[in-house]
């Protein structure tokens, strides 16, 4: 069978997106949605650097939906816009096409949405009957899938941590790099993400994932963080950090079960290999960790590599292959928002090249 999708946006996920979706053997893109009046009328293809796709780009949203297409990838950014990317969500359900998003990150775990910004979805779900899958590669499958492949092998666990460990040195989003994280500010500044409440709005659900999956209840998140500053100045090629300002950000997010922290998800992160040398290392290069203690005492490490040589790009590309590869799952789901939790094992169904 072969799916009819629509891309919704090309910006740093949705740029790889739309490419793996005009090569999957079972997905057709027949439509594009961009943002910037500048792409409208330009071809899909030429938009994302490859061979021109016969697919106009458009913003014209009642257009999209006309086409009756059977799933929306929607990786919009919804950092700053979380409630206009709910509703624009909610329309594309409603209208009776199902969606695979890597931008809304609570949704990884729907019941960690607080219920006025879920009902509209889970309404429209109904209306629509469709199903709508949050994920990508943190939040998503490095931190919830693989810790509970894992834990489904032992005795049993006393806790689980997960970490990404990554140099952002490459990873070119200037608004989310040093308007959201903080970088380049002082360390006396709170940049969004170290708002209390944004670390658990964003990464909550992964906890509460892992947790449900335990079958044991998070009664509490808690936050913790510390930044260090640049010793040197650092030139990016897409803003700069001066020395005294933050250059690396460590921060935790604690799942609470029975008054112990017991399922934690941790980042470390620098813009140079050489920053805050005492805090956790990648095993070679950036990527992730998983450490299960208990019977089995399980440690996964995950180095990640794109084919332009840059572990940042692989990031982007694992996003958008972790739901473009779920849209023939998700498709095939019963009606609802899911989770990790609800899905059949996603492989890699017809990405092996001869």
């Amino acid at each position: 069978m072969t799916y009819r999708v629509i891309q919704w946006s090309t910006g740093n996920v949705g740029h790889h997106a739309t490419r793996l979706i005009a090569n999957h053997p079972d997905l057709e893109l027949v439509g594009l949605w961009v943002h910037s009046p500048d792409k409208v009328g330009k071809d899909a293809g030429e938009l994302v650097g490859i061979e021109p796709l016969g697919v106009a780009a458009t913003n014209d949203i009642d257009e999209l939906l006309s086409l009756g297409a059977d799933c929306v990838c929607y990786t919009a950014t919804a950092d700053l816009r979380p409630t206009e990317a709910i509703d624009d969500m909610a329309r594309i359900l409603a209208s009776g096409t199902n969606v695979v998003s890597s931008s809304v990150v609570p949704l990884l775990f729907p019941g960690h949405l607080a219920l006025d910004m879920r009902r509209p979805l889970e309404d429209a779900c109904i209306e629509g009957g469709t199903s709508c899958f949050t994920s990508g590669i943190d939040p998503g499958f490095a931190n919830d899938l693989l810790p509970l492949v894992l834990t489904g092998t032992c005795e049993y666990v006393n806790t689980v941590r997960v970490m990404e460990i990554v140099n952002y040195d490459t990873y070119a989003q200037p608004e989310v790099l040093f308007g959201t994280m903080g970088f380049g500010q002082s360390l006396e500044d709170t940049p969004l993400l170290l708002t209390p409440g944004v670390l658990s709005f964003a990464w909550g659900g992964v906890v509460k994932a892992i947790a449900a999956g335990l079958g044991v209840e998070v009664t509490e998140l808690r936050e913790v963080h510390e930044r260090v500053a640049a010793t040197e100045r650092l030139d990016l090629g897409f803003g700069v950090i001066e020395v005294g300002t933050t250059a690396g950000i460590r921060f935790e997010v604690q799942g609470i079960v029975n008054g112990e922290a017991k399922i934690i998800l941790e980042h470390v992160t620098r813009l140079h290999d050489d920053i805050a040398p005492d805090w956790p290392q990648p095993a070679g290069l950036s990527g992730y960790r998983v450490i299960v203690t208990g019977n089995p005492n399980y440690t996964l490490d995950l180095q990640m590599m794109g084919d332009d040589g840059d572990h940042n790009t692989a990031g982007l590309v694992g996003t958008a292959g972790r739901i473009v590869n779920a849209i023939p799952a998700v498709c095939a789901a019963k009606p609802g928002l899911l989770s990790v939790l609800d899905l059949p094992l996603v492989s890699g169904q017809g990405t092996m090249r001869p």
